[in-house]
């Protein structure tokens, strides 16, 4: 019995140690509200003022890299002759402090003679506050087309405005590059523009309100499924979240924020910005609401649903919306609220619904990024970020955690050697019964 307890005690302090080790948090955000997460895997790479000693992205890969005031840097990007592509900028001021109407980035995708394929802006508008922002440029396959149609060498130039002439700090990129999958059958599909689609806004949801935080960058962006979610913003601080949204579904989102606990009613314009952007990181449509302490909230304007033929419409929100996928919703609080409501963060609700029945991918195989699958639909019913689903499957327990197979196999192997210690130290166990006399379980004689 004593050598079953020692057992006992050591797979039990060895379950701990790996449960223990399963449980520990990854990132958490950082105490500073303005701080933003870079996905862990992004490669920094460095932009370069003369195209063609521009660094090329891979495609899939997350690249980090910064820009100044003023400065147009160049990054290249080699393209086929088939396939529609996307390069994405997220912009990511240091600090929260103020900026101008129209300071922003812009960024094109161009031939190396500098015909532009496609472009995008992203700017602060009238929030006037510093927060990340993000735009893509692309290039699309289009029949009858007479340039950024060949395979070959492209340059992805992002040109930063700064009106303030004092302000010198260095912007942080998040770069990407995605090409969009082939299509089954292209020539059957649509080349026009939608000439009409729903545009009701929908009824309130009504349900149980439930939590579910935040994360502080694209790659930490916390799933969400329709429902009324609760979380807190501080002044300066960014919230981002995403959303499944399938070929032929709408989605529509709302922030309320809540009132103020104390006794201030300073106006302040633009003091929660929402905003979206689609599964490229390309920038759909925002709403803002000011603040007097009151209870306040802002809605996207109805978007259409998500349909390859959105891409011919003019307007960038129903552009925007040409491809299934992850959909991101950000939440920023103007630091200005700081002086009169304090620094605390204020709690907000986020509704968020997607109508229809999602339809079928009109692409060939497997649509990577630009789908969504059963499994998506499940981790937006947990709330996982995509680092998290990625680390959730069978054998990845302790994974998840942060720690490598090789750790996971040393555990085991000690686990291993300390019992079989135990078992080489331990008595033998005294004989039962009288000499001679069978052991429990044998056979007895007739």
């Amino acid at each position: 019995m004593k050598r079953q307890r020692n057992r006992g005690r050591v797979a039990a302090a060895a379950l701990a140690a790996m449960c223990a080790v399963a449980v520990l948090p990854g990132r958490v955000h950082a105490a500073d509200p303005g701080v933003y997460a870079f996905d862990p895997d992004a490669k920094k790479v460095q932009g370069a003022t003369a195209n063609v000693e521009a660094s090329e992205l891979d495609e899939g890969v997350p690249y980090r890299s910064t820009i100044r005031p003023g400065e147009k840097l160049y990054y290249r990007v080699a393209l086929d002759d088939v396939s529609n592509a996307y390069v994405s900028a997220v912009a990511v001021p240091g600090g929260s402090g103020p900026v101008a109407y129209g300071d922003g980035i812009e960024v094109s995708l161009r031939e190396t003679d500098d015909t532009r394929c496609g472009s995008e802006r992203a700017v602060f508008g009238s929030g006037e506050y510093a927060r990340p922002v993000t735009a893509y440029a692309y290039r699309t396959i289009e029949e009858g087309a007479a340039s950024c149609q060949e395979s070959g060498q492209y340059d992805v130039l992002v040109e930063r405005e700064t009106k303030d002439a004092s302000d010198t700090r260095a912007w942080d990129l998040e770069l990407r590059f995605l090409k969009e999958p082939r299509l089954k059958n292209a020539s059957a599909m649509p080349t026009e523009a939608p000439e009409s689609w729903p545009s009701a806004t929908p009824q309130p949801l009504a349900g149980k309100q439930r939590k579910r935080p935040g994360g502080s960058g694209y790659s930490e962006a916390t799933s969400l499924e329709n429902g009324r979610w609760q979380d807190t913003v501080a002044p300066g601080q960014t919230r981002f979240y995403r959303v499944p949204v399938g070929w032929g579904q709408q989605i529509h989102a709302t922030a309320g924020l809540s009132n103020s606990t104390g006794t201030a009613t300073e106006f302040v314009g633009s003091a929660l910005t929402l905003s979206l952007a689609n599964p490229a990181q390309g920038f759909v449509s925002e709403a803002s609401l000011s603040y007097s302490g009151g209870p306040a909230s802002a809605s996207l304007r109805p978007l259409p649903p998500v349909a390859y033929r959105n891409r011919y419409d003019s307007s960038t929100q129903v552009s925007a919306m040409r491809f299934a996928g992850w959909y991101y919703l950000a939440v920023s609080l103007s630091p200005k609220l700081k002086a009169s409501y304090g620094a605390a963060p204020i709690p907000y609700e986020l509704s968020v619904q997607v109508k229809n029945r999602a339809g079928e991918s009109p692409y060939e195989g497997d649509a990577g990024v630009f789908g969504v699958t059963d499994q998506d639909r499940e981790v937006a019913r947990k709330g996982q970020n995509a680092e998290q689903a990625a680390k959730s499957g069978p054998m990845k327990v302790v994974a998840a955690a942060g720690i490598g197979t090789g750790a996971v196999l040393v555990l085991g192997l000690g686990v291993w050697t300390l019992l079989a210690r135990r078992r080489a130290a331990a008595p033998a166990p005294a004989p039962s019964g009288t000499p001679g006399a069978p052991g429990p379980g044998a056979p007895r004689g007739r």
